[in-house]
């Protein structure tokens, strides 16, 4: 594929019943992403740069920061370690009395498919513990 071609792409998506503000406070917090994102975050600090969280994961260290907009809705982040840099942007919108938080993935070069697609799976997991967390009230 040539460099400048679309990067393969798989848009994620959960309904929660509960307001987006509380959706978008939830996951604009780096503190919280080792209890919903069960599978890629186990432990998050804020790092010495503005914005920052460092982040342990089970393939080492990351870095990640959440570039949240909460008017419109944005709360895209990016990811960094050894193997990629990956931005993801994500919004959670009003869904009826609650919201729908979404995600976009683009596949990183460094990844192969197979890889991708693993860990694209590997998000119901979180986007459902996520779901579990807010709707249980647990903040």
């Amino acid at each position: 594929m040539p460099a400048d071609a679309p990067a393969p792409a798989i848009t994620k998506s959960i309904g929660i019943d509960c307001s987006p503000d509380v959706v978008f406070d939830f996951v604009a917090d780096g503190a919280n992403w080792p209890r919903f994102a069960v599978v890629n975050v186990q432990a998050t600090r804020p790092n010495s740069e503005p914005g920052w969280w460092d982040m342990d994961t089970p393939r080492g260290p990351g870095r990640l920061r959440i570039l949240g907009e909460r008017e419109a809705g944005i709360l895209d982040h990016e990811f960094r370690n050894e193997e990629a840099e990956w931005r993801v942007p994500a919004r959670v919108v009003p869904n009826g009395r609650g919201a729908e938080f979404m995600m976009t993935f683009f596949k990183p070069p460094a990844f192969s498919d197979e890889f991708f697609a693993q860990q694209i799976d590997l998000v119901d997991i979180e986007l459902a513990k996520l779901k579990e967390i807010l709707e249980a009230g647990i903040q």
